[in-house]
């Protein structure tokens, strides 16, 4: 472990562990709408989008982050647009930005004259080799998200979780969903230079997923979501640094790694509670329209056949099965 603590004395480590923190962050903050509106992958077909941006700033020499973030915004909000109205099926829409978003990528790139290796950095993420102004770039971005998407929680959830009441509170569902999908596009390309491209998804829904086997509340969720979210990227970034010593290991497999594990470790907690909930829960009354000792599955009337005694203000029919109580002891509820 000394040796781990050797390498967060130099630059490039400094800079990767505080990529880290706010990838961390930011990216399970907008899992958390995504899971609730069933979109948990969104953010691969915005990763995929995002690769054609990078290729773009590779071509034209410009900042890959930015050209990335302009792209699968645009990238996202079109896509929004076009499921709101229904005009394409979701998995359609996906698999649309996920051949599309990646075909592009690779061909932009081979036309600017990159190797496959510099687009791998973005793909599989490239922690340690992230740069001053990428770190200021995550930092401002991942800012962005946290301030919406914490300052707009309950305006979000609304429209996450019943889209129809938050229609009738007056809440616009069509700006607060396109300001998800934006939200998504800018965390994806946050996440790139920290997991990749083609794992940022993962950063975003597994924490929010691990942490829903415990919570009951989106509140909880949310701030849970966070701190797994953060747990994984500094954990996974920590122990590639350990493992880089005798092997050749990744920054970003790693940390989804982790967070697969905090999931792995949560299931059967999570679980064991549902089951417990279900078994302590207490059992419905049962209320008994009269006492009977068999069945009638039809309705009861003046032509039905069956002999008809009179209780005061009501009229009861007896037919076989039916066993007739006194009138102190009546159990009818008319």
């Amino acid at each position: 472990m000394t040796d781990v603590f050797d390498l967060l004395s130099l630059d490039f480590m400094q800079r990767a562990l505080m990529a880290a923190v706010f990838t961390g962050l930011a990216a399970p903050v907008v899992g958390t709408y995504l899971v609730q509106r069933r979109l948990a992958l969104l953010g691969d077909g915005i990763g995929h989008v995002a690769v054609t941006g990078v290729a773009i700033g590779l071509w034209t020499g410009a900042s890959p982050t930015w050209t990335a973030v302009a792209l699968a915004t645009v990238g996202a909000i079109v896509i929004e647009m076009i499921r709101q109205r229904g005009q394409t099926g979701g998995d359609v829409l996906l698999a649309i930005m996920l051949y599309g978003g990646l075909a592009g990528g690779v061909l932009i790139s081979g036309l600017a004259g990159q190797s496959t290796a510099v687009l791998g950095r973005y793909l599989f993420g490239s922690i340690t080799t992230i740069s001053e102004a990428d770190v200021i770039a995550t930092i401002v971005l991942a800012a962005v998200v946290l301030l919406v998407g914490v300052g707009l929680a309950p305006q979000l959830f609304a429209v996450a979780q019943d889209p129809e009441f938050a229609r009738v509170s007056g809440l616009d569902i069509r700006v607060y969903n396109i300001v998800v999908a934006v939200m998504a596009a800018v965390s994806v390309t946050v996440a790139m230079r920290t997991v990749g491209l083609l794992l940022v998804s993962a950063l975003m829904v597994v924490p929010v997923a691990a942490t829903t086997q415990l919570t009951r509340s989106f509140r909880s969720t949310l701030a849970a979501s966070m701190v797994v979210g953060l747990l994984a990227a500094v954990g996974g970034l920590l122990l590639a640094a350990q493992l880089s010593f005798t092997a050749d290991v990744a920054p970003g497999p790693t940390i989804v790694l982790v967070a697969l594990a905090c999931f792995v470790a949560t299931w059967p907690v999570g679980a064991w509670m549902r089951r417990r909930d279900r078994l302590t829960e207490p059992f419905e009354d049962e209320v008994e329209d009269h006492l009977t000792t068999g069945t009638h599955p039809h309705r009861h009337g003046e032509d039905c056949g069956h002999p008809a005694v009179q209780h005061g203000d009501h009229v009861d029919y007896l037919h076989d099965g039916h066993r007739h109580a006194p009138h102190d002891r009546h159990y009818d509820e008319h």
